[in-house]
């Protein structure tokens, strides 16, 4: 089939919040990269598609704007919602933390950053950091990557010193982050040696800023900059907007805004070992590292590379979705043994519910439709 240009993607299924139930029809090609396909003609059961479109547009996921299914590298299902269309950037916030982590491993394969043992310190010679002492100096880049480093910073306790709204009304975000003092362990928590894989899980936005810091040093250029040369480019990815912290520091932790055709090339990247279109863009043993487990969270979910795995049943059968995930229902989600990658955007930002509204969507109607 020939492809078309961009403003054929306009003829994708765009509904209202509020519109009826649409038949299914297969999204239309564009010279972005995408092959595309018939779901029905790939045995997928498109009355559950056709089910998840009305139960967007009834309400069930509020503020979603999008959701994409591709299946065995190909582009199956494609519906936009509330204003938005192919060329919408979304703001996905914490799913940038992915990204970032996939440009550590970029970085890693030029010779850039020594490897995940690197200790984070070593990037910034010029800083000495309050609070200094061994768990300090042995932070490494891993620890950073696995949300373990043994510094006192959680996003989900509002006291914890390290928090990210305190980090963001900081005029220095690197002074900050290295400055953390030691975690304690009160009674009633897992230390580290007795924690699963050895770690001791706190999610902390400052982790990912720091890798995303750590990369702009070691590249010797914009965080922004670094990431279209080695990994948006090579994907055909032309529009994305990146943010800075205080001082201008790319913010390799959240904000980054993609359109949902290129999440999806993300997502993409993790089921074909780091390949697009014949290239390899990232390394296939960093893709490996980054969806493996390395530390257990507390949310029913174990964590790879700035990556989550939940659980999910198909079928009668139990599989493991590896995650990028961020605030307002964000998810791009991956099945690797199925080929199977998943976007879904929304603008449910800081509402409880939203990421168990988002899974719930991927679970019971795309699960739930595969061949």
């Amino acid at each position: 089939m020939p492809l078309l240009p961009r403003l054929a993607l306009l003829a994708v299924l765009v509904l209202p919040a509020s519109a009826a139930s649409a038949a299914y029809r297969a999204p239309a090609p564009a010279d972005d990269g995408w092959t595309v396909a018939d779901a029905g003609r790939r045995g997928w059961n498109t009355a559950r598609l056709e089910a998840l479109d009305a139960a967007i547009a009834g309400g069930q996921a509020p503020d979603t704007t999008s959701v994409l299914v591709v299946h065995r590298g190909a582009l199956v299902h494609e519906a936009y919602f509330n204003g938005a269309d192919p060329q919408t950037l979304h703001n996905t916030r914490s799913l940038t933390k992915s990204v970032t982590a996939l440009l550590v491993g970029a970085a890693i394969d030029r010779g850039l950053i020594a490897g995940v043992d690197a200790p984070v310190l070593g990037f910034f010679p010029e800083r000495t950091p309050a609070n200094p002492g061994p768990f300090k100096s042995a932070t490494t880049v891993e620890d950073l990557l696995t949300m373990s480093a043994q510094w006192e910073c959680d996003d989900n306790n509002e006291v914890s010193a390290g928090h990210e709204e305190r980090m963001y009304v900081s005029a220095d975000w690197i002074r900050f982050a290295l400055d953390l003092p030691e975690r304690g362990y009160a009674p009633w928590t897992t230390r580290p040696a007795d924690s699963p894989h050895g770690r001791a899980f706190a999610y902390c936005t400052a982790n990912a800023f720091l890798l995303g810091a750590i990369v702009e040093r070691a590249g010797g250029m914009p965080l922004a900059r670094f990431a279209a040369q080695v990994l948006e480019a090579p994907l055909g990815i032309d529009a994305v907007t990146w943010k800075r912290s205080s001082d201008g520091t790319g913010m390799g932790g959240g904000g980054t805004e993609y359109r949902s055709r290129d999440l999806a090339k993300l997502g993409q990247l993790i089921v074909a070992g780091g390949r697009w279109r014949g290239r390899q863009v990232v390394p296939a043993d960093w893709v490996r590292a980054m969806t493996r487990v390395h530390a257990q969270t507390p949310f029913d979910a174990d964590y790879g590379y700035q990556m989550w795995r939940f659980p999910f049943t198909a079928g009668g059968r139990s599989l493991h979705a590896w995650t990028m995930s961020g605030n307002g229902g964000n998810y791009v989600l991956v099945v690797p043994e199925e080929e199977l990658v998943v976007v879904i955007t929304r603008t449910r930002y800081n509402q409880r519910g939203m990421h168990a509204e988002s899974r719930t969507l991927f679970a019971d109607y795309i699960l739930s439709a595969l061949p």
